[in-house]
C-alpha cells in the first residue's frame, strides 16, 4: 500500500517508527526497539488524550508525559517534532551528537517538551509519582468552587527494565497507598531486555503485583496494531480517579524488523542499513526516503496541537475569572509557578540565643516550620524518620493523595523512591520540596541526588545524624565517606552548619538558591549556640566560609578550618594554643561549593596564601581537604569505618578533641618551617 493510500493513523504511527530508526541508524547508536514497538500506544496517548500546547510547553495545567524508559528517547523526540515543539528535523538528524537538542536520553534542560530527565531505569516512574502528588497538592491549595485552575493528568510510559528496578516498586507502592487517581502508566510489555528474553530473570506477574499495590490494572493484547483497544484502556484509566492506573500493553520490540523483531538485537543497537531498508518495506515505506514526514501526517499531528492551543486559551479565560474572584490567590499562584518567594518570607526565621545547646537537626526543624508559615509552596517528607530528622511541618496534615490536603509526605522506608518523587515534585513546578533521612542513607538516594544536580533542580535534601557521634548504632549507621563523595558531585551544594544560627542562615541562603539542589548535613547531638558578639556573624555562611574567630594579637600563624560540630573543637583548640602565644584563626567552612565560587580576593581574605600552616577538622573522611589546607597542612578526620560506642567515646578514640587538634596545629607549623 502506498503512503498516499495508507490510513492516516497507521501512516502517523509508521512515521514515528521510521523517524526513530533513521535517527538511530545515522547516529550509529541508540535503541530502535522501543520506538518501533511502543509507537502505537504513544500515538494514541498524544493524539487523543494528552492535553498540551507545543506553542507553550510550560502551560501550567498541561498534562505531563514521562518516558521512564529514557533509552527509547527517539520515540519522544519524534512526537515532539511532529506535534510542533521547538525541535526541528535537523535536530532529529543530529541525534546523540555533540551539543545537539536530541541527547541519547531525554534531558529536561536541553529539549523543549521534555518533562523529566530519564535514563536510569525507574527514575522516571518515581518522577511521575511526584508530579501527580504536586498536581493534587496544588489543586487543593488553589482551586475554589466554580474556579478550577489545576486539573491535569500525569502519564508515563515504562518498560520491563523499569519494572525490575527497586525504585519503581517503591514508587508504585506509595502511589497506590496514596490513591493517586490522576496517574496513568502505559507498560510496554515486550518480554525482552538487553541481554535477551526477560524470562531469564523476570517471570513474576506484574499485573498482580500492581493490583496488590492498589492500582487499577488494564491490559491490551495487541499493542502493535490495536489502537482502539489502547484508546479504550486509556479512557477507562482516566475515568477511575480513585486509584492510579497501570495499562499493560503487549508489544513486539523492534516491530516490523524482519530479522530482529522480538529479539534483544533490536534493543540497544542500530538495526543496520539493510535491516532498516527491510523494516521500512515491511511498514509500507519507501526505503529510499530517510527522515521523511508525509505532509498528511504533519497536518494530522497539528490537529492535536491546535486542540492544545484551544485548551490553553480556555484555561487562560478561566484563570482571568479566577483572578477577578480571588486576586490574592492568583498572585500567590503566579509566585509559586515562577518559583518566587512572598514578601517577608523569612520574617519568622528565629535568631537563637547564645549559650543554649541545640542539635542542628532541631534548629533546622524550627526553621522549616518558620518558613512553612509564610511559604505555601514549601512541603516535604521523610523516610519514616520525622521524629528523628525534625522535618515535620507542625499544624499541617499528612498528605492525602485523593484530596490533596496536607503538606507532610510520609514515604515510609522508601529512600530510593523518596529521592525520585522529590525530583518529580520539582519538575512539576509550583512547589519547593524537601526530603529527609539519616545521612548514611543518602547512599540509597544517590541516583536521584545526582539527577537533581544534573538538572539544576531546586530541591532540598535534609540529612541528619551526620557522624560517629551517632554512637552505639555503630558503623552501619555512621557516615564516613559521604561528605567527600557528595562534594565530588558537580552542582550539589553540601552545607554542614556548626550551630543553630548557621543552620538558620543555611536555610535562608538555600531558599534563595535556584541553580541546583542543596544538601543539609545536620547533627543528632546538641552543640553550643555560639555567642556571635565575640565571633564572626553566621551570615558569613552565604559565602561558604568565613572567619569565625580571628587570631589574637595580629596576623595568624596558623588556620584551623572546620565544619559542623567540629567547629567547636577548633575553637577550643584555638584557646589552648593562645595560652602558648600561638596566633590561630578559626574558619568555619559550612559549604565548600559556595566558597569555591567566591572571588579570589574574598578567598584570600579568609585563607591567605601566606599562612601555610593549616589544619582541617571534620568527623569524616579527609579525602579532598588538601584543596584547602595545602601540602603543609594536616587533615584530622576519620579514614576508616566508625565504631559502636558512646558518641563522646568515639570522638576521643578518633582524635576529634581540642588536644589533638592543637597538636596538629603545632605539627603544621613545623611542616611549614621545614618547608
Amino acid at each position: 500500500m502506498s503512503a498516499d493510500a495508507t490510513p492516516i493513523e497507521e501512516l502517523s504511527i509508521n512515521t514515528v517508527r521510521t523517524l526513530s530508526i533513521d535517527a538511530v541508524e545515522k547516529a550509529n547508536s541508540g535503541h530502535p526497539g522501543l520506538p518501533l514497538g511502543a509507537a502505537p500506544m504513544a500515538y494514541v496517548l498524544w493524539q487523543r488524550h494528552l492535553r498540551h500546547n507545543p506553542r507553550n510547553p510550560h502551560w501550567p495545567d498541561r498534562d505531563r508525559f514521562v518516558l521512564s524508559g529514557g533509552h527509547g528517547s527517539m520515540l519522544l523526540y519524534s512526537l515532539l517534532h511532529l506535534t510542533g515543539y521547538a525541535l526541528s528535523l535537523d535536530d532529529i538528524e543530529h541525534f546523540r551528537q555533540w551539543d545537539s537538542r536530541t541527547p541519547g536520553h531525554p534531558e529536561v534542560n536541553v529539549t523543549s517538551g521534555v518533562e523529566a530527565t530519564t535514563g536510569p531505569l525507574g527514575q522516571g516512574f518515581a518522577n511521575a509519582v511526584g508530579m501527580a502528588i504536586a498536581e493534587r497538592y496544588l489543586a487543593h491549595r488553589f482551586n475554589r468552587p466554580g474556579h478550577t485552575i489545576v486539573d491535569h493528568y500525569t502519564y508515563g510510559l515504562c518498560t520491563d527494565g523499569d519494572m525490575m528496578e527497586g525504585i519503581a516498586s517503591e514508587a508504585a507502592s506509595i502511589a497506590g497507598h496514596l490513591r493517586l487517581g490522576k496517574l496513568v502508566f502505559l507498560y510496554d510489555s515486550n518480554h525482552v531486555s538487553l541481554d535477551g528474553p526477560t524470562s531469564m530473570t523476570f517471570t513474576e506477574d506484574v499485573g498482580k503485583r500492581f493490583e496488590a499495590y492498589g492500582w487499577q490494572v488494564l491490559s491490551v493484547a495487541d499493542g502493535d496494531r490495536d489502537v482502539e483497544a489502547i484508546d479504550k484502556a486509556i479512557t477507562a484509566a482516566r475515568r477511575d480517579t480513585s486509584r492510579p492506573s497501570f495499562i499493560i500493553v503487549h508489544t513486539t520490540i523492534g516491530y516490523g524488523s524482519p530479522h530482529k523483531a522480538g529479539t534483544s538485537e533490536a534493543h540497544g543497537s542500530p538495526l543496520g542499513a539493510e535491516e532498516v531498508k527491510l523494516t521500512k518495506q515491511a511498514l509500507g515505506w519507501d526505503p529510499a526516503r530517510t527522515f521523511y514526514v508525509p505532509e498528511r501526517v504533519r497536518e494530522h499531528f497539528q490537529l492535536a496541537a491546535e486542540r492544545g492551543r484551544q485548551l490553553e486559551d480556555s484555561w487562560t479565560q478561566r484563570f482571568a475569572a479566577y483572578e477577578q474572584a480571588h486576586a490574592d490567590l492568583a498572585a500567590e499562584w503566579r509566585r509559586a509557578m515562577d518559583g518566587e518567594l512572598p514578601d517577608a518570607w523569612d520574617k519568622d526565621i528565629p535568631v537563637f540565643a547564645p549559650g543554649k545547646s541545640l542539635a542542628t537537626r532541631e534548629a533546622s526543624g524550627k526553621v522549616i516550620n518558620a518558613i512553612a508559615k509564610r511559604v505555601g509552596s514549601f512541603l516535604g517528607g521523610d523516610a519514616d524518620l520525622s521524629s528523628s530528622t525534625k522535618t515535620m511541618i507542625e499544624d499541617a496534615a499528612s498528605f492525602d493523595g485523593q484530596s490533596g490536603t496536607g503538606r507532610n509526605l510520609h514515604y515510609g522506608v522508601r529512600e530510593h523512591a523518596m529521592g525520585g518523587i522529590t525530583n518529580g515534585l520539582a519538575y512539576h513546578g509550583g512547589v519547593r520540596p524537601y526530603a529527609s533521612t539519616f545521612f548514611v542513607f543518602s547512599d540509597y538516594m544517590r541516583p536521584s541526588v545526582r539527577l537533581a544536580a544534573l538538572n539544576d533542580m531546586p530541591v532540598f535534601f535534609v540529612w541528619t545524624h551526620d557522624s560517629v557521634v551517632l554512637g552505639e548504632d555503630g558503623p552501619t549507621h555512621q557516615p564516613i565517606e559521604h561528605l567527600a563523595s557528595l562534594r565530588a558531585m558537580p552542582n550539589l551544594s553540601v552545607v554542614r552548619p556548626c550551630d543553630a544560627n548557621e543552620t538558620a542562615e543555611a536555610w535562608r541562603w538555600a531558599m534563595l538558591h535556584r541553580e541546583g539542589p542543596v544538601a543539609f548535613v545536620l547533627t543528632r547531638q546538641k552543640v553550643p549556640t555560639l555567642d556571635r558578639s565575640a565571633l564572626g556573624s553566621a551570615t558569613g555562611l552565604a559565602r561558604g566560609a568565613y572567619v569565625l574567630a580571628e587570631a589574637s594579637g595580629g596576623t595568624p600563624g596558623a588556620i584551623i578550618i572546620a565544619t559542623g560540630s567540629e567547629v567547636h573543637v577548633a575553637l577550643a583548640a584555638r584557646e589552648r594554643l593562645a595560652v602558648d602565644g600561638l596566633r590561630v584563626r578559626v574558619v568555619s567552612m559550612p559549604c565548600w561549593e559556595t566558597f569555591a565560587v567566591q572571588s579570589a580576593d574574598y578567598q584570600e581574605t579568609i585563607l591567605p596564601r601566606a599562612v601555610r600552616a593549616r589544619v582541617s577538622v571534620e568527623a569524616a573522611a579527609t579525602f579532598g581537604w588538601s584543596r584547602w589546607i595545602g601540602e603543609a597542612g594536616v587533615a584530622i578526620g576519620i579514614d576508616r569505618y566508625g565504631a559502636s560506642a558512646p558518641g563522646e567515646v568515639n570522638l576521643v578514640k578518633f582524635g576529634l578533641t581540642a588536644e589533638h587538634v592543637a597538636a596538629a596545629v603545632r605539627q603544621a607549623i613545623n611542616n611549614t618551617q621545614r618547608g
